[in-house]
């Protein structure tokens, strides 16, 4: 009886060190379930393949957005499309890649300033129609990395743009108000859109925008 008590012992003690072996050769003390981060599949709560959920390292932003995307809309700056294009090529301006607008809309944009007023020299900017088109034609939205951030306050010019700027007073200005500004002052409709400035203040936080009223 003693004997078999004795087998039983040494039995469970050699049964205990060869678990304890082959954790230790399997896992290196790392727990198996982490090993699925690196399986090459996503499962359990990833997010991604072997990235994101409770177990793995965060997902990369480009596995996050990783996918087909077209562009339906480029609006760079506001009323630019509506104002230099025509229709018919308004859509086509909002899926053109920025790179290739000026090749495509530039003598678009020039014959459409020529045809809106036609006796247009330079404006304020001191640009001729060739120029303003070349510049508009790249519907982007430039933003000075110093200095004031403005679409048009007389000094600083499409710097960028604030919240609180007209910027189609400023477009109708550059069109229709000739190379000191006033050639309309006749009709101011012309270089203003008579809008009113926006009747509640802007937030000082995001969004930014006003609340609805």
């Amino acid at each position: 009886m003693k004997n078999i008590k004795y087998y039983q012992l040494v039995l469970l003690i050699c049964v205990s060190m060869l678990l304890v072996k082959c954790y230790d050769e399997d896992t290196f003390g790392v727990p198996i379930y982490q090993e699925r981060c690196s399986d090459g599949i996503q499962n359990g709560d990833e997010t991604g393949i072997d990235c994101g959920g409770s177990e793995c390292e965060p997902c990369s932003v480009e596995s996050e957005f990783a996918g087909k995307y077209r562009q339906v809309d480029q609006m760079g700056r506001p009323a630019v499309n509506m104002l230099f294009n025509i229709d018919g090529l308004r859509d086509s301006l909002n899926v053109t890649v920025p790179y290739k607008m000026q090749g495509i809309f530039q003598q678009t944009f020039e014959n459409r300033i020529m045809v809106l007023d036609t006796t247009y020299t330079t404006n304020v900017l001191g640009l001729n129609a060739e120029e303003m088109a070349a510049i508009f034609s790249k519907d982007v939205l430039w933003v000075a990395e110093n200095g004031p951030t403005s679409y048009y306050d007389g000094s600083n010019i499409l710097t960028g743009r604030g919240l609180g700027e007209d910027v189609m007073d400023a477009n109708l200005l550059w069109i229709f108000g000739g190379p000191d500004g006033n050639k309309n002052n006749d009709d101011p409709l012309l270089i203003q859109d008579g809008v009113p400035s926006n009747d509640a203040p802007f937030l000082n936080t995001f969004p930014y925008l006003a609340p609805p009223f």
